[in-house]
């Protein structure tokens, strides 16, 4: 079950925002991901974290899901094209 997630507005010195967003991008986050990250950890040093906060929601394509019994969902070592060799055209 999703949580609802509050929106809010934050101004931000121009300076403030580029470093926020050069940062983000170096740990591929978004910017919001960015600036939730930094304000979980500084509630949680200063031991101020909610115990009932939920965590940072997972964003992205969901991992591809394989039946246990179907042998064609994923590539096998001997079926896969070797690396040094070109694949079959």
């Amino acid at each position: 079950m999703a949580t609802q997630r509050k929106s809010i507005l934050l101004r931000l010195d121009p300076a403030i925002h580029d470093a926020l967003v050069r940062w983000a991008g170096d740990e591929l986050r978004s910017t919001n991901a960015q600036i939730e990250f930094l304000l979980r950890k500084a509630l949680a040093e200063a031991g101020r974290l909610p115990r009932n906060a939920g965590g940072i929601p997972r964003r992205g394509r969901p991992p591809k899901r394989r039946a246990a019994n179907d042998p064609d969902s994923a590539e096998s070592p001997e079926t896969a094209p070797a690396d040094d060799q070109p694949p079959d055209t």
